[in-house]
């Protein structure tokens, strides 16, 4: 991919610098160029770009709802509150769900003359050309409306520099966390404590939710414009808002939201600018490398981790170590498995904790204001279960053009299929049993052991089925970039629509443990455990048996799908 900023292009003569627009220039054609023979990339840019302009329409009239009715008491409501859950969203989604477009992969600059400021604002413009950008842009334009017609022309025009400063806050806020998290992720020396940070996390957005919800519940508009107008001074709410202080005549106010807004930007792309330079290098402090111990030995021996002794020296137990170590050292695999052991822990904690709020009491734990049932914590697990067999949706992507060397090797589908489903279990089913043992005892019924792991057993067990087909039908190519989070033109709307199938799909196979709750009561508390195995078990080789003739069929089809295009 070449830059079309050198001198030599442009003929003799001094050399003309490099521009934002020469990046934005440079996305478009990268972009267009991988349209090309591909209907189907340009299907899913069609839907969603649709399903943006959908979502963009019903935002900009809920942003505007508070102009067009005339109401200024729930216009810094809309604005802090709502345009606060746009930026917060924007900056976790991407972790957890889509991922980012970098169709311009920085490390692909890392031998070109191009300063640090040149190509942090040349990258920020280029991401600002984008379909979620475009809708976001249209959502919030409301926000413009609502100030224009409470406060006048002035306050419009205050709104529209809040709107778009508050949209590059997003960007890149977006840019530097998953490119931050990135290089965080390249360190093995600090892997075990970004889990442990994101573990904390967790467990604090949980009771959080839970008091918000709680303090919402009986709180009054009088309260809840208090805490909207708290939010409007932070950073998620101050771009938002700015043009509502100018219609309630506090321009001050306005001004300073507005200097806090660019001191803010200011600080994410000095942070991105940070991250950014270790991204393009590609490379992370990981220390010397451990001296091989004993015997030089055999390759095949030096391949099983310790850990992974036991498994027999047979293709079986090669392909799941190997798996075994990708899933390990790959940063885009352990984002992953971070994630869920992120997601796996808070949500179950919301829906069945969230409803009915909950007290600790020293002696007996955590107690529930409400009530809880086991058909409740089912659904709960039944979530986590499918949860962590999405990742394996697109499990070939990951491979990319590594695959090939399983298919020069002649490995049967079903083989494969097997052995990736082991490998991915060794991470998964201890973090599966961690957190039904959490919900146990959160929730004070350690007798529910059996109904929490059982569930959680037997969907995920039918979500390693259904994947096994997803990702030979569904499979999509991943760029050959150091960002986990880094999706191609096009891929983000992929992977929402392959998880979505996923997890309904996944979720209908775990309906009869859902029967099974409702029709057997307590004594399905004892039987959910072996008959959850069971079921999982039997569920996940079936879908390997099939799946692996169609594998079997597909595996030119699918190494040329998952091969990254230059």
């Amino acid at each position: 991919m070449a830059v079309p900023v050198s001198p030599a292009v442009d003929g003799p003569g001094p050399a003309r610098p490099v521009r934002a627009r020469h990046f934005v220039r440079l996305k478009l054609r990268v972009t267009a160029n991988n349209f090309r023979g591909q209907g189907w990339r340009i299907a899913l840019f069609v839907l969603g770009a649709f399903f943006g302009l959908w979502f963009a329409v019903g935002g900009f009239f809920l942003f505007a709802a508070p102009g067009l009715a005339g109401n200024d008491q729930y216009a810094i409501m809309v604005a802090a509150l709502g345009g606060g859950l746009v930026a917060l969203g924007w900056l976790i989604l991407p972790l957890v769900f889509f991922g980012v477009d970098e169709t311009l992969d920085p490390a692909r600059f890392a031998l070109l003359p191009l300063t640090r400021r040149t190509l942090v604002t040349g990258l920020a413009a280029a991401a600002l050309v984008s379909v979620p950008t475009v809708a976001a842009l249209l959502a919030l334009a409301g926000l413009v409306v609502t100030a224009g017609m409470l406060g006048g022309w002035p306050a419009g025009l205050v709104a529209v520099v809040g709107v778009l400063s508050g949209l590059l806050l997003c960007v890149v806020g977006s840019r530097a966390l998953t490119s931050a998290f990135a290089s965080m992720l390249r360190s093995r020396r600090v892997r075990d404590l970004a889990a442990v940070l994101l573990a904390v996390l967790a467990a604090l957005l949980g009771p959080v939710q839970i008091a918000l919800t709680n303090s919402l519940r009986d709180a009054d508009w009088d309260r809840l414009a208090g805490v909207a107008r708290v939010v409007g001074w932070t950073p998620l709410g101050a771009p938002w808002s700015a043009g509502i202080e100018v219609a309630e005549g506090r321009a001050w106010a306005a001004l300073a939201k507005l200097l806090l807004t660019a001191v803010t930007v200011a600080g994410l792309l000095l942070w991105w600018s940070r991250s950014l330079e270790s991204a393009m290098v590609g490379t992370a402090t990981a220390g010397p490398a451990p001296a091989r111990r004993g015997p030089a030995g055999s390759a095949v021996t030096q391949l099983f981790p310790r850990p992974l002794g036991w498994l027999g020296r047979t293709r079986f137990g090669a392909l799941t170590a190997r798996e075994c170590r990708y899933w390990w050292r790959d940063a885009r695999r352990r984002a992953n498995l971070i994630t869920l052991a992120v997601v796996g822990v808070f949500v179950p904690v919301m829906i069945n904790l969230g409803g009915a709020g909950f007290s600790f009491d020293g002696e007996q734990g955590f107690d529930s204001l409400g009530s809880t049932s086991p058909v409740i914590v089912s659904v709960s697990m039944v979530f986590v279960g499918v949860l962590a067999a999405v990742t394996l949706a697109n499990q070939f992507g990951f491979d990319g053009s590594a695959y090939a060397a399983n298919v020069v090797a002649g490995i049967s589908g079903r083989l494969e299929l097997q052995a990736r489903m082991a490998a991915f279990s060794i991470y998964v089913v201890p973090m599966l049993g961690a957190i039904a043992v959490v919900m146990v005892l959160v929730l004070g019924e350690p007798g529910w052991i059996g109904l929490t792991l059982g569930s959680l057993l037997a969907t995920y067990g039918g979500g390693l089925a259904v994947n096994s087909y997803l990702s030979i039908l569904g499979a999509y190519s991943l760029p050959e970039t150091s960002n986990p989070f880094a999706m191609n033109t096009g891929a983000g709307v992929a992977r929402s629509f392959l998880t979505l199938v996923s997890m309904v799909v996944s979720a209908v196979t775990a309906v009869p443990m859902l029967v099974a709750a409702v029709l057997l009561g307590d004594a399905w508390h004892w039987l959910a455990l072996p008959v959850g195995a069971a079921y999982g078990v039997g569920v996940a080789l079936l879908g390997a048996y099939l799946a692996g003739d169609v594998l079997d069929r597909r595996m030119p089809e699918l190494l040329a799908t998952v091969t990254p295009r230059r």
